[in-house]
This record gives C-alpha cells, sequence and structure tokens, in this order.
C-alpha cells in the first residue's frame, strides 16, 4: 500500500509540474522574417506566458501575440509603444512621446508613415524590427493587452541561432522621462 501511496504522489508531482510548465513557458517557431535581423525564419524561441502575470509589457519587449484579427499563426513583435504614449512615425524615425527611438536592432529605416496616435488604455503598438517587410501595427494598428502571449526570453533552436533575446533598453527615453528603464532579459507553436 505505501509503494501505491509513493507512485500517486509521484505521478501527481509529475502532473503538477508539466501543468505548471504548460502553463508558463512554450516554444514557437518563426514563422516569415518580420524579426530579422535579429530572428530569422524557422527560428524557435522559448516565451514565459507567465511575464506578464504581474507586469505589464514594457517598451523593447520582444513578445508573442495573437494579432487582432483571424490568423492561424500568433505573430512575433516589439513592443513600441504601451498604453498613454504617443507614437508616429515620419522620415525614417519612430517618434515616442516626442523622442526619436535609437534602434539598432532593425533591418532598415521603415519607409513608411505613421500619424503620431495616443495609445488608448489597455493597447500596445507593436512593430517587426523588419520594418518595411513586417505585418504589424502600423497597418492595423494596435493590440490589445489580452491578446498578448508571453515574452520571448530566448531562441534555442537552431543551435548555432542560441542566444537571449530579452528587451531592448532605450536609453534616450531615460532623459526624455526622467527616469532609468531597466533592462529585462528574462527567458511546441508556429507564428508569423
Amino acid at each position: 500500500m505505501k509503494i501505491l501511496r509513493d507512485v500517486g504522489i509521484t505521478i501527481l508531482i509529475a502532473i503538477a509540474i508539466f501543468a505548471f510548465l504548460r502553463v508558463s513557458f512554450q516554444g514557437y517557431m518563426v514563422r516569415g522574417a518580420c524579426m530579422l535581423p535579429g530572428i530569422e525564419h524557422h527560428d524557435w524561441v522559448m516565451v514565459s506566458k507567465a511575464s506578464y502575470f504581474s507586469s505589464d509589457p514594457a517598451h523593447g519587449d520582444v513578445i508573442v501575440l495573437d494579432p487582432p484579427f483571424q490568423s492561424e499563426f500568433p505573430f512575433i513583435k516589439r513592443v513600441i509603444a504601451i498604453p498613454g504614449d504617443t507614437v508616429g512615425i515620419k522620415d525614417g524615425e519612430v517618434y515616442l512621446n516626442g523622442t526619436a527611438l535609437d534602434e539598432p536592432y532593425i533591418a532598415q529605416s521603415p519607409r513608411y508613415t505613421v500619424p503620431a496616435q495616443e495609445i488608448p488604455e489597455g493597447e500596445y503598438f507593436v512593430l517587426g524590427d523588419n520594418r518595411n517587410n513586417a505585418d504589424d501595427s502600423h497597418i492595423w494598428g494596435t493590440v490589445p493587452g489580452e491578446n498578448i502571449i508571453g515574452k520571448v526570453w530566448f531562441i534555442y533552436w537552431p543551435p548555432q541561432h542560441w542566444r537571449w533575446v530579452g528587451s531592448y533598453n532605450y536609453p534616450e527615453l531615460a532623459g526624455a522621462q526622467g527616469q532609468i528603464i531597466v533592462v529585462s532579459q528574462t527567458f511546441g507553436g508556429e507564428f508569423e
């Protein structure tokens, strides 16, 4: 009887651990070139679905989200503007609250214009790093916070692409907003 109880407890613990991991983390395969040059087509990324249980997405976070329209796969994008921010794109620059962002991670400067707009409560403005070849907020607008699946932590496949993804710190915002922005470097399915 003791053996059955021990086996039962072990099985319950294994199920609890599996359920926790499934709710908290998931791997996704990138489909498309919207995040070049940093994340490539067919890279596998690990996503923390628990990252935003106790905090909200921040500027520079790379996230996986369900787009605000019917899609077979989730998307991967970078958070540019959060609720209350004003964002616009002109002359090849992204302006956040009146400050041009330095974006060393992008493939090319955007060749399009987005009029300045204030981001509504509960919404986020997201862009692909491959600005001129990305289906993102410059086309379909903001994304509701409830559509955000989680934060990308790292690329884990193929092995030669392994690296942390984390967030990008916009130092120009620290001076503009009078505060220090902390870089967050925290750690299947498929998405575009």
